[in-house]
């Protein structure tokens, strides 16, 4: 995801600084200064109007839901390009604003979930992939079938996929139903396409934790990280090419489906209000 959404976050915290200093400052010696029937002038009549709302969307959007645009391919069927979902900031635990901190630990991230998470390489970029892998586990990805401390992870052919890529490509995928953990979800499947795209792996921490090969990888999963991989593995950069996530990377847990600005059809309307699995 693009990293507008960081840049907000900041902007509001600066806007909050500086409505919230105007506020105070007008409570404590400017309101002192003038009668009781003159006007505020507008450079303290508009931060004053400006900082309660301020205040409430910078602390919702910090401690309790955050929005995010899915901007490509990678989790289809699951989200759509230009999905508008809701993220849940505390499910994982509580983070202090901007710097993303955690202070209160609460939950653990479990298989199956869909978790956004600032990309390893290049922290200022939101990722979203569906947690596969939590510490300590062995995760195998053999001949497109996944595997989970020895157990394979159930998979049933559920037809075809199709969407559309960019403006040009028409892609026809096949469709399974996976079960990972608890969640029941749906995965896409091309036919011609490795398990791993061998040229694509990347040198990143805990690479000596893999062994790939042309039929797929195996990983163990290190303490404090995560395995992560689109549901769409075929158009996925995910855990495979660069790496696990660190608990210290997780924005929050992806639970909501509120709106979809990229296609006006029935089809996008129908998607509004649904939740995550």
């Amino acid at each position: 995801m693009p990293n507008w959404m960081t840049n907000f976050a900041l902007i509001l915290f600066i806007l909050l600084l500086i409505t919230g200093a105007v506020t105070l400052a007008d409570k404590l010696v400017f309101s002192k200064h003038r009668a009781k029937d003159e006007e505020e002038p507008w450079w303290i009549e508009y931060p004053k109007s400006f900082f309660p709302v301020i205040l409430i969307v910078f602390l919702l959007r910090s401690f309790l839901v955050e929005p995010f645009k899915i901007p490509s391919s990678s989790m289809r069927p699951t989200l759509e390009v230009g999905d508008f979902i809701l993220v849940n900031k505390f499910t994982y635990g509580i983070r202090l604003p901007i710097i993303e901190k955690k202070i209160i630990d609460i939950n653990q991230p479990q298989r199956g979930d869909v978790m956004v998470f600032r990309y390893p390489l290049d922290p200022s970029l939101d990722y979203i992939k569906r947690v596969v892998g939590v510490p300590g586990d062995e995760v195998v990805y053999k001949d497109k079938q996944l595997t989970i401390n020895g157990q394979p992870q159930p998979l049933k052919a559920d037809g075809s996929y199709s969407y559309l890529e960019g403006s040009l490509a028409f892609v026809t995928t096949q469709r399974f139903e996976e079960k990972l953990g608890n969640v029941t979800h749906d995965v896409a499947h091309l036919n011609d396409a490795p398990p791993v795209r061998m040229g694509g792996v990347r040198t990143f921490p805990g690479r000596e934790n893999c062994v790939y090969n042309e039929s797929g990888f195996t990983c163990k999963v290190p303490p404090g990280s995560y395995f992560m991989m689109g549901d769409n593995r075929d158009n996925s950069e995910d855990s495979r090419y660069w790496g696990f996530v660190p608990d210290d990377h997780i924005r929050g847990k992806a639970f909501f489906i509120w709106w979809n600005w990229d296609d006006v059809s029935s089809f996008a309307f129908k998607r509004i209000g649904r939740s995550i699995k």
